[in-house]
Parts: structure tokens; sequence; C-alpha cells
């Protein structure tokens, strides 16, 4: 596609801008508007242009694979390096700021690998519309940290990050936006390795099934599944039914439930963020699939 005047300066002015600013590590997770930023990184300082992504507990299996393909797709340098978010007691206690203990972690093992490798920058995927979505804890990570956006420095909303991924050839461009698992885990409940490790065992199989737009939320052995509307009647079929019921009890679930509301972002987030505040078990809209007939 070809971008309009508007979105091809604001991609021309954030070029130079990462050109004028040295060699940079991007925070790379190969969701779109990180890819977005190592594409334009790339461009601007080709092999001075890092990508950088860190493996965590909380990053799925599958997320790390596509980060590789992307960066791949790109032509960007690839680093992958490594921490634990479960080494912070603040963050496995899952208060409300949850996400800024995350990503001041995260970001510090960017700065940290980007100090090795000799670069200063370290930029990350922050887009325009970010700051305008009420409460983002992590956001105040980056700018503690002092990492460029250049996305939002430049003005680029959410739509025309997806355009500019389109005009890359990006096969990124339309995927859906996917959080950390930990936001699986309503706040106030211990992130454990238990409790990752069945939501990424479980949210594998709903992919494997062909549903695009999911989440399986952990309330404390409850699977709560969240589709996407579009595709919440495959959900209620009964063989499916059947399946995530007996699949979702294998990956270590007591009982599995559907969320008749659909995908909702951050609907175990705090009652104060943009997103939908968690509702009381029993207010849940849930067709229980129970562990025994």
């Amino acid at each position: 596609m070809t971008l309009d005047d508007a979105v091809a300066a604001k991609v021309a002015a954030a070029r130079d801008d990462l050109a004028a600013r040295g060699p940079v590590l991007v925070a790379f997770s190969g969701g779109v508007d990180s890819a977005v930023v190592a594409a334009l990184a790339h461009d601007a300082l080709g092999d001075d242009a890092v990508a950088c992504t860190a493996k965590s507990e909380t990053l799925p299996a599958a997320e790390l694979e596509d980060a590789t393909r992307v960066a791949e797709e790109i032509g960007i340098r690839h680093e992958i390096t490594s921490f634990s978010e479960l080494d912070d007691p603040a963050f496995v206690e899952n208060d409300g700021d949850r996400c800024y203990h995350c990503r001041s972690m995260r970001l510090g093992e960017m700065f940290d690998t980007a100090r090795e490798m000799g670069i200063d920058v370290v930029c990350d995927g922050t887009n325009a519309d970010d700051p305008g979505e009420g409460h983002r804890p992590g956001l105040r990570a980056v700018e503690e940290l002092n990492a460029y956006s250049p996305l939002l420095e430049h003005g680029i909303t959410k739509p025309e990050v997806r355009a500019i991924a389109e005009d890359y050839g990006l096969s990124v461009a339309d995927k859906p936006s996917m959080a950390c698992l930990s936001s699986r885990i309503p706040t106030g409940l211990d992130v454990t390795e238990e409790r990752l490790t069945r939501v990424e065992r479980a949210e594998t199989l709903l992919r494997t099934w062909g549903f695009e737009q999911f989440r399986v939320r952990d309330h404390d052995g409850l699977a709560r599944i969240e589709v996407g509307e579009d595709e919440l009647e495959r959900a209620l079929d009964a063989d499916f039914v059947r399946a995530a019921r007996d699949h979702l009890l294998d990956c270590g679930f007591d009982h599995v439930t559907l969320d008749l509301d659909g995908y909702a972002t951050g609907s175990v987030s705090p009652a104060n963020d943009a997103y939908d505040d968690e509702p009381d078990e029993s207010e849940l809209l849930d067709a229980e699939y129970p562990s025994t007939d």
C-alpha cells in the first residue's frame, strides 16, 4: 500500500531522528509496534540497529518464535536475553502496578544488554495512542528509564502503525495485541510459574484450534475463556465445549468456563484501568464447562 502524505512525513521524521541518535537497541516483542520501530531503525541505521527480545516466564513460546521470524523479515540483527520477573516479590504480589514492575525489569534487561554492546539508546514501541488509554503503569517505567519511543515522539497512532507495517510488508500488520501471560491472572492473586504454565498451555490449544482473538484467564484454578465476538458462536459448539473441558482440565485447571461477554482487554485489571473492571466471580456471565458430567 501507499502511505498518505501525513503518515509518510511522520515516517521520514522518525527515520531521520533514529539515524541522528546513532546505534540503537529496540526492545522487540515481535508485535506490530516494536516491529515497526525495528523496521524504521534498520532502515535508518542498518547494522547499527539491533532488535532484542527478553525471554521470561511471562513470554509465551509462540511469541518468541514470532519475534524471531519477524526480525528475519525485517533483516535486523536479533538478540535474545533472559530474566525472571518471578525473582521480584513486588511483581509476584500482582498489585495494580504489576506492569510497572515487569516493564522496569524487562527494559532494565534491555539497557544492560545495550551497555554490553556499547549502545546508549534503547527504543520501545509505545505509540501515540498509548498514553490516552488510562491506567498504564508500564509507561512510567519507560519514562523513568529514559527509553526513546519514536512512535510516540512523532505522533504515530496505532492505526498508522498498522498502515506502516503493511507498507513494509510485515506479516504482523494485522496481528492482535498480545499482553504478557501475567495479564491473565486477576490483580491480587500471586503470579506463579504454575499459573503461567497452565495459561500458556491452554492458550496454545486455542491457537491450535484456530481461534485468533482470545484469552484464558486464571481465576485460581478456574479457567475463564474469552474469545472475540465473531468467534463466540464457534466456542458455543458442543464439540468445542467437550474439547475445552477435557483438555483444559488436563492443563491443570479445576473448572473451565466460557465468558459470554467475549474477549475484553484487561478484564482482570484494576478497576481504575482504562479496561473493563474485573467482575466478582458471581457476576461472570459464564457458561461453565464442569469437571464432572
